[in-house]
């Protein structure tokens, strides 16, 4: 008998039971539970307002004639990287500008405060709770259609491989001419009525996916949950399978990251953000999952070119992809002033990488591009980033705990509304992970990933549930085995 594949189906929220009602108070009750639902400080808040109408300071150097342009989720306001491509000679020569916050932010001050306290923006399915003011991340500083802004602009040149053979960074007044979309830059590129730029962002990160997978890099392709907010005001949880403009637009991403950590060890100053490489032990373990799963692996073949092409639709892929995740751990950030670090590498992307193109979603950007671009004229990076460097590590660590807290549980607050009402039926799952105490199922025909408890089945295996109960004010899910 055939497996079932998985259906990656959007689903929407019931709105005729109230459920809409519950699921909003859960999320509010969400932020509450882990501190994030205070609004912003009075005081950082009129030095946001101040800097937005008068900013402090803006680069001479004017490259407002490029035509650059953004790709961000649709409804995006806070947009952190605008991209310019054009040919150079068989190769290419990418210039990516990114918002020019640290202008924005003195050191010292209410906003540096805050931020540092909050470290990332947390994105709620209602609401986000944002690094900086919306004045700032919404208007004065993001790179939005039409407005000329301050920005730090990488200048990188590739060659016909797609290999860095040339970077700097300078600060810049810029001027974005379109705000596009990643399913709009995918339809004008498939069908040839788009900016002929973005066949270049094609061929660009094409080249680059082949110089990640010649690095050894993995990308792992782990289903993306997402809850997104309609139109009309109610909620829709899917799986949603991302479109190659996607990649393409993150290598670039990816690209600046590498060139900002080469940059940071060459003057022995900097944070990087570091991955280990898997333990053998951990390998084997993935290797034997993969066996007894039915999944082919080549002798000779990478980890990361195992899982770069398995089929997330498919159960006994979609199992082994929930196994790679051992794979990929002990993420973290590394400050260093003068000797660099042992651990300098991201296993992930095979190279040293640095955080350095979401400076308004993340706080940790500000510091690396002000490191970069003293490092790049060759100034010395200011005392007040030297000795900040050593406290963002925890500061970001913190923040990602709390921010996956919230993403994990506004999912599971959505998965209960979607489940609500039908408590006694029966439901069709697949078996992704084993637990202590029973398995975790993803079901084939909803968008729900949930914990079953009892007896375990097989990896990969097709299994049927038993909604027992759907508490909407937890966010809480009770499933057994049929």
């Amino acid at each position: 008998m055939p497996r079932p594949r998985i259906v990656l189906r959007p689903v929407d929220v019931d709105t005729d039971r109230g459920v809409e009602g519950a699921l909003r108070a859960r999320y509010a009750a969400i932020r509450a539970e882990l501190g994030i639902d205070d609004p912003y400080p009075p005081d950082a808040l009129a030095e946001a307002e101040a800097v937005a109408a008068s900013p402090t300071s803006r680069p001479d150097r004017d490259e407002t004639d490029l035509p650059y342009v953004t790709i961000d989720p649709p409804g995006s306001m806070d947009l952190d990287q605008a991209l310019h491509i054009e040919r150079d000679g068989d190769g290419h020569r990418v210039r990516y500008a990114i918002a020019d916050v640290p202008s924005f932010v003195a050191l010292g001050g209410p906003l540096d405060r805050v931020t540092r306290e909050r470290g990332q923006t947390v994105y709620c399915p209602d609401e986000r709770v944002p690094l900086h003011p919306p004045v700032l991340s919404e208007a004065a500083a993001s790179l939005l259609p039409g407005e000329v802004r301050p920005a730090f602009v990488w200048d990188l040149r590739l060659d016909g491989a797609g290999v860095l053979t040339a970077s700097e960074v300078h600060r810049a007044l810029v001027r974005s001419t379109q705000r596009l979309d990643y399913a709009g830059v995918q339809r004008g590129v498939d069908d040839g009525s788009g900016d002929p730029m973005l066949l270049l962002l094609k061929e660009v990160g094409e080249r680059r996916i082949a110089q990640e997978k010649a690095r050894g890099g993995a990308n792992l392709p782990m289903p993306e949950q997402e809850v997104a907010q309609r139109p009309d005001g109610g909620f829709t949880l899917e799986f949603r399978p991302p479109v190659p403009a996607e990649e393409w637009n993150a290598q670039l991403s990816l690209l600046t990251g590498m060139a900002a950590a080469a940059m940071m060890l060459d003057a022995g100053v900097g944070i990087l953000r570091t991955m280990p490489a898997p333990t053998e032990d951990a390998v084997a373990r993935f290797r034997r999952a993969a066996r007894g799963l039915g999944v082919d692996w080549p002798q000779g073949m990478t980890y990361g070119d195992l899982v770069r092409g398995l089929d997330r639709t498919d159960p006994h892929h979609l199992a082994l992809i929930h196994e790679a995740t051992s794979l990929f751990r002990g993420a973290g950030y590394t400050a260093f002033d003068g000797t660099p670090p042992e651990q300098r590498e991201h296993a992930a992307v095979a190279a040293p990488y640095a955080h350095v193109t979401a400076p308004l979603r993340r706080l940790v950007d500000r510091f690396g591009l002000v490191v970069c671009e003293a490092v790049g004229r060759g100034a010395e990076v200011p005392d007040g980033i030297r000795k900040a460097l050593p406290q963002v590590p925890e500061l970001m660590t913190a923040s990602d705990r709390v921010t996956r807290a919230a993403e994990r549980a506004c999912a599971d607050a959505t998965e209960a509304a979607v489940l609500a009402g039908r408590e006694g039926q029966t439901l069709e799952a697949v078996v992704v992970d084993h637990l202590e105490k029973g398995m975790e199922v993803q079901l084939v025909d909803l968008p729900v990933l949930a914990k079953v408890t009892g007896d375990r089945a097989p990896l990969g295996s097709a299994v049927t549930v038993r909604v027992e109960k759907v508490d909407l004010a937890a966010g809480s899910v009770v499933l057994s085995p049929a």
